[in-house]
């Protein structure tokens, strides 16, 4: 366990380098320019600041199954992605969720969602279901 630990955070510092810490505005507008709809910017604001900052470089874990959360989004390597190669329901390596660049981070996103909504992620449920009154983006536009 201590070897993969080692393996994620080596990746994790070498992508360190291209990685960003959003703003909220910034953030918004990617979102909205990827097809997400200005009503449910706050719902991804709110989901983004609670799981990683809005810092696209963070790994969290491991988990209590010895998984890991990648990205922006948080997206866990049990069900969605795998380290190194292609794989899981998202079909891709989840080094890929680590950098500046969102566009895979939302495309798996977009997945995680048409499956399970927002409850997919437990920040979401704890910190912003009915309470998005600090996330309107109304400002970013």
């Amino acid at each position: 366990m201590k070897f993969i630990i080692a393996i994620v955070l080596s990746v994790a510092l070498i992508n360190s380098a291209s990685a960003k810490i959003y703003t909220k505005c910034e953030f918004a507008r990617v979102m909205f320019d990827s097809g997400f709809t200005k009503e449910s910017l706050p719902d991804w604001v709110c989901l983004a600041i609670h799981e990683s900052a809005l810092n696209s470089n963070v790994v969290g874990g491991p988990n209590t199954n010895g998984s890991f959360d990648w990205g922006i989004f948080q997206i866990n390597d049990n069900y969605w992605c795998k380290v190194g190669y292609l794989g899981n329901d998202c079909n891709m390596d989840c080094n890929k969720l680590v950098d500046e660049d969102l566009t895979d981070d939302i495309a798996c996103t977009k997945i995680i969602f048409a499956r399970h909504g927002f409850t997919a992620w437990n920040a979401w449920k704890s910190k912003c279901q009915g309470s998005l009154a600090a996330y309107q983006v109304d400002e970013c536009f």
